[in-house]
């Protein structure tokens, strides 16, 4: 019968090409070697895009429903250049929470549990940033405060409730990715994902 391996057996079992931590890092010279300041920035565009392109199909879907149901009666809705712009703002406040360990608490804890956590306090950091924001393009263009803040959820409680939490259940599928990046390693999930699966193999023998 599978059973799960320890760090132990993840690292003998020929399932990498180098020996890998428990982070999934190469132990060798050069991942110990502080990257560029240019590798940085390159790492960080990439991650960028992926994240802005993530939430812009995410997006992009809930406000083309949203689009149709409006066409029903009568009201022209702009759909994708309203999802490219939200899903660029978005990313940029969550590249931000990631260089600030936001959701990281639980980390040693079973996966599901720093998921559920790091989505949720994503989840507050996109809420408080994207208000700050709206706040101060209203203060800008002369707008009250309630409209500032409607802009953000929504003008009542019940669709505020909904809007954060279809964006709190948009946020744990790539939350529950970066957890289990953080175990395996982001270089061998993303293998595993779009180049070649590996299955583990049990020591000595098979299933």
């Amino acid at each position: 019968m599978s059973q799960y391996y320890s760090k132990f057996q993840i690292q003998h079992a020929g399932i990498l090409d180098a020996p890998y931590n428990y982070r999934g890092n190469a132990m060798s010279e050069e991942a110990t070697t502080k990257p560029s300041l240019r590798h940085r920035a390159v790492v960080e565009f990439k991650e960028m895009l992926a994240l802005t392109a993530y939430l812009y199909v995410c997006l992009g879907s809930l406000m083309l429903l949203k689009s149709a149901i409006l066409q029903e009666v009568g009201i022209s809705f702009d759909v994708w250049g309203i999802a490219i712009v939200k899903a660029l703002v978005l990313a940029k406040f969550m590249l931000l929470g990631r260089a600030a360990n936001i959701g990281t608490r639980y980390k040693h804890q079973p996966l599901i549990w720093p998921t559920l956590h790091m989505a949720f306090m994503f989840l507050l950091l996109l809420l408080v940033l994207t208000t700050l924001e709206e706040v101060l393009v209203g203060l800008i263009h002369g707008r009250t405060l309630a409209v500032s803040l409607a802009h953000v959820v929504g003008p009542t409680f019940f669709i505020g409730f909904a809007t954060s939490f279809v964006m709190f259940l948009v946020l744990v599928p790539y939350c529950a990715f970066r957890v289990l990046g953080d175990v395996l390693g982001d270089d061998y999930l993303l293998r595993m994902y779009f180049v070649e699966r590996l299955d583990r193999q049990e020591d000595g023998g098979t299933n």
